[in-house]
């Protein structure tokens, strides 16, 4: 009489992880989310780790959680994996302002952000 178990969201040669919440604007994000699009994820963390954006620890981290996904939940090879999506979404935003002159009041956007990352297993041609 259980309900019964919720299909995976992804294949069954991948695995992902969100991170959500980010203290940046989504352009920003998207800008270190396409330095990883396509790699290897040695070679995305290795970019990650060097990279100047102040965010790109962050989604260093949500990629490392994507990697241990892979390998714990879903038994895939994590020499094998390559970083399938890495996409950004928005998040709420924070309304501040500041008193401006002539009795106006100027607004200040406070954006948060989101990315998704999603690493696929291919297997090596040889």
């Amino acid at each position: 009489m259980s309900k019964d178990k919720n299909p995976r969201r992804v294949a069954d040669n991948e695995a992902r992880a969100k991170l959500r919440m980010l203290k940046t604007s989504p352009q920003k994000l998207n800008l270190v989310a396409g330095l990883i699009r396509g790699k290897k994820v040695e070679r995305a963390l290795t970019d990650l780790t060097f990279s100047k954006k102040r965010i790109a620890q962050d989604v260093k981290k949500c990629l490392q959680s994507a990697i241990a996904n892979a390998e714990n939940n879903h038994n895939l090879d994590v020499d094998e994996l390559i970083v399938a999506e890495a996409y950004v979404g928005k998040n709420m935003t924070l309304k501040r302002g500041r008193p401006r002159a002539r009795g106006r009041f100027g607004k200040i956007m406070k954006p948060f952000a989101e990315v998704t990352i999603v690493v696929r297993q291919v297997e090596e041609q040889a």
